[in-house]
């Protein structure tokens, strides 16, 4: 009887304390319903050279005319994500303003196969610019 009353009172403790634990991770229906404008957040504005040469300083207009409407065109306050994808690819183009509010270019580039896999940035380029 008296391990059956300790187990009772301390009950509420344990509820207690497990209560005062972190929280949650969220669930996979709440990461889902976030706005896709976070992800500009997250894209660091950086230098790129190379296979990148001919988007990364690009404006927006440039960017269309070299690879048609975009797919996406997500504004975040002064940062703008493009992006286009073919049967090769995925590209993101993420837009920042110039030093003194100049107009915004493409500053970094993202390039990925639909599966998530990485692809070379050069081929995705070429693979989606238009003719």
């Amino acid at each position: 009887m008296a391990k059956a009353m300790r187990a009772i009172l301390t009950l509420p403790v344990v509820l207690l304390l497990a209560a005062c634990g972190g929280g949650a991770a969220p669930s996979p229906v709440a990461a889902v319903s976030q706005p896709e404008t976070r992800l500009l957040r997250h894209a660091q504005p950086r230098e790129q050279t190379g296979a990148a040469g001919g988007v990364i300083g690009a404006d927006a207009e440039a960017l269309i005319r070299a690879f048609g409407p975009p797919r996406l065109d997500i504004r975040d306050g002064d940062a703008r994500k493009l992006q286009w994808s073919g049967t090769a690819c995925v590209l993101d183009a993420y837009l920042y303003p110039g030093p003194g509010g100049a107009r915004p270019s493409a500053t970094y580039i993202d390039t990925r196969r639909g599966d998530g896999r990485d692809v070379d940035r050069a081929a995705c380029i070429t693979a989606l610019r238009k003719n």
